[in-house]
């Protein structure tokens, strides 16, 4: 009898649940909405109260020509400082006219006080005993939602969030915008399928304080009104709203009529009714089957487990499809449990992919910081459905699965959701090898003794993925942007998205389509689509020269008598001439027969017939014994070309160019 009176009461909630949200949420008040000070109030018919009044009149007079004025009226503790902003779209008599309404709300609304602001529908109106002008305030932001929920919360707030963002770097720091963005974005969901937003900063703070103001905005909506179909947040620096249908071009929000309404009431409390019954019945019969179980050894308790390993998952039927398709059908006996990661933990994580945990740029997609519900710190690669196919993507995650080496980065989890492809890495607090070392400033921070480190860090895990691990891996993507680097920097190789497996002793393949980085590419590869062990070495030969010089080998060209750097490291090693390479910054702590050494090794790695260049194990040999004797290299890959003149001016700007990552180029 106690099992069906908990039945009884669990059913009693659910409808509860279900019936109560809908019959007690209330929307919120249309405008005006206000702030009012509570530090003071001003004399009735004083000075004060005289200037406001001059000064009421003064901004209603300039918002016929003004969507955004500031002024002040009087002096000393009298002063009072004042300000209109009109959303852009509303016509110049439209804003007079909501600036004069305004100024009779706010004198309604806050009474005597010596600072307030109000907003109406299109405008805000502020005034204060104290110089605000120029200053950003985001505190005591207001938000108002709309009392309708979208059915899909989750997808929705990533929609918001990237739109928003978006617009936001329009109107901070596009000096043609106005302060001001609008944009419209589609989104599929049972009561629509837009989006509009609009963002606008007052015309008196800079970008990057516009940029602050709305960020804070954005995270103030996100926070709040996430599920609702409509939302706005009130600043005093700044204005935000989004809605589902097009407000900032005239559009009402539609009104559906009253039968309509109680004929979807009746449905609802139809639909409601034969819900709650269907899950009584449910309860009913999972405790009965659960009373039956339970008098088996052993057997109640495993089945508690499974079910809730199955609600925990936090996937759809449609994504567990799809992942099962795409993964489990793949993942081999040896491989371990898959670390599946659903959507919901990966927005919350990174804060809905906010601009702020951005990590940088890779070739297949963005990379965000995040920080999982168990306190761990990650790195979340998010891969763009246009650059990285499923088979890509599976591949990678396969690939690092399998993969155990302390150069190597660590997969923690992955996440398939629809169109979402997303791995989960160990986060690496110093971010990539090209970042430090290709700014002069942070480059300082790499003496000679950590840059050899790197080197040889590098070099094991290359030699792992070609000779000691289960399978024969070629990188074919390995430059400095695919080097992470820990808080002790250790280097770690990442970015396995187009690497290729061998077994047995296979070494190497042809393809027609083309993948890597302009100048890291070894030519048989670049040329004739033949990669290899030795295109991978070829890479890190590249890697080599650009670590102990601190030059791009790319961008060469540019600030050098040789086409590369490799071409031009050559040349000087003909001429005995190589420690003019060696980086000014390490001169101080570099042992200059290790830099011949290493400069020579380089080279070595470089060289035009893949033949001529050595093995991994060869390379890391070269590096532990100085007593190898090692050859004269030949001429490297590229080295002939058109030598341009060295001109200072041009070297000085040389450092911000950048390989270009290939993503698809068909041989023909």
């Amino acid at each position: 009898m106690a099992h069906y009176q908990s039945v009884s009461l669990i059913i009693h909630f659910l409808l509860a649940y279900l019936i109560l949200p809908s019959l007690v949420r209330l929307s919120h008040a249309d405008p005006p909405y206000q702030l009012c000070s509570e530090t003071g109030d001003y004399a009735v018919n004083g000075t004060f109260q005289n200037n406001l009044d001059s000064l009421f009149t003064n901004l209603s007079s300039n918002a016929f020509l003004l969507k955004f004025y500031s002024t002040s009226y009087g002096n000393g503790t009298d002063r009072v400082y004042g300000q209109h902003m009109c959303l852009n779209y509303v016509s110049n008599q439209d804003c007079q006219n909501c600036i004069d309404l305004a100024s009779q709300d706010i004198l309604r609304l806050c009474p005597n006080d010596t600072e307030a602001i109000v907003w109406e529908e299109i405008c805000q109106l502020r005034y204060s005993s104290r110089d605000f002008i120029r200053s950003l305030d985001v505190t005591g932001n207001i938000w108002k939602d709309n009392v309708m929920n979208v059915s899909r919360p989750d997808w929705f707030k990533l929609v918001v969030n990237t739109t928003l963002q978006n617009l936001t770097k329009v109107a901070a720091f596009d000096p043609l915008s106005d302060t001001y963005a609008t944009g419209a974005v589609e989104f599929k969901d049972a009561s629509a399928s837009m989006l509009y937003a609009l963002v606008q900063c007052g015309r008196d703070i800079s970008g990057s304080d516009c940029n602050i103001c709305l960020q804070q905005a954005i995270t103030d909506v996100l926070a709040n009104c996430s599920s609702s179909v409509g939302a706005r947040i009130l600043s005093r620096s700044c204005y935000l709203r989004y809605e589902q249908y097009a407000f900032y071009e005239g559009k009402t929000a539609p009104e559906p009529n009253q039968a309509t309404q109680g004929g979807s009431r009746m449905l609802l409390i139809v639909i409601l009714t034969i819900v709650a019954a269907g899950l009584a019945v449910l309860l009913l019969a999972s405790c009965f089957y659960y009373l039956r179980i339970h008098r088996r050894e052993g057997r109640g308790n495993k089945l508690v487990i499974q079910l809730g390993v199955l609600r925990n998952t936090g996937y759809t039927s449609d994504s567990t499809s799809f992942m099962n398709r795409n993964f489990q059908q793949r993942l081999d006996k040896n491989v371990p449990d898959s670390p599946f990661i659903d959507f919901a933990t990966i927005l919350t994580a990174t804060d809905y992919f906010s601009a702020l945990n951005k990590l940088g740029q890779g070739g297949f997609g963005p990379v965000y910081k995040g920080i999982l519900g168990d306190g761990r710190e990650v790195a979340i690669k998010r891969l763009s459905s246009t650059e990285q196919g499923t088979d890509e993507f599976t591949n990678e995650v396969l690939l690092i699965m399998k993969l155990q080496h302390k150069n190597l980065v660590k997969l923690l989890g992955f996440c398939v959701d629809n169109e979402e492809k997303i791995l989960a890495y160990e986060y690496m607090p110093n971010g990539s090898l090209d970042v430090i070392l290709f700014d002069r400033e942070r480059r300082a921070k790499l003496d000679w003794i950590k840059r050899i480190n790197i080197i040889s860090g590098i070099a094991r895990g290359v030699l792992y993925l070609h000779e000691d691990s289960r399978l024969r891996i070629i990188h074919r993507d390995l430059k400095m942007s695919n080097i992470l680097l820990d808080s002790e920097m250790n280097p770690k190789i990442s970015d396995f998205g187009i690497a290729r497996i061998f077994s047995g002793n296979d070494g190497g393949a042809n393809t027609a389509t083309i993948v890597g980085t302009y100048g890291y590419m070894a030519p048989e590869y670049a040329m004739e689509g033949l990669y290899s062990t030795k295109s991978d070495v070829f890479s890190f030969g590249v890697l080599v020269l650009e670590m102990i010089t601190g030059e791009r080998n790319a961008s060469f060209h540019l600030s050098r008598r040789a086409p590369t750097l490799a071409a031009y490291a050559w040349q000087l090693w003909q001429d005995e001439r190589e420690l003019e390479l060696v980086d000014p910054l390490i001169i101080d702590s570099c042992c200059v027969e290790e830099f011949r050494r290493y400069m020579q090794i380089g080279l070595l790695c470089v060289q035009e017939d893949a033949y001529d260049r050595p093995t991994m194990s060869s390379v890391v040999v070269m590096m532990k014994s100085e007593s190898t004797t090692l050859t004269n290299p030949q001429r490297p890959a590229f080295s002939v070309g058109r030598f341009t003149e060295y001109h200072q001016q041009v070297m000085d700007n040389s450092s911000s160019v950048n390989g270009l990552t290939i993503s698809n180029i068909d041989a023909r």
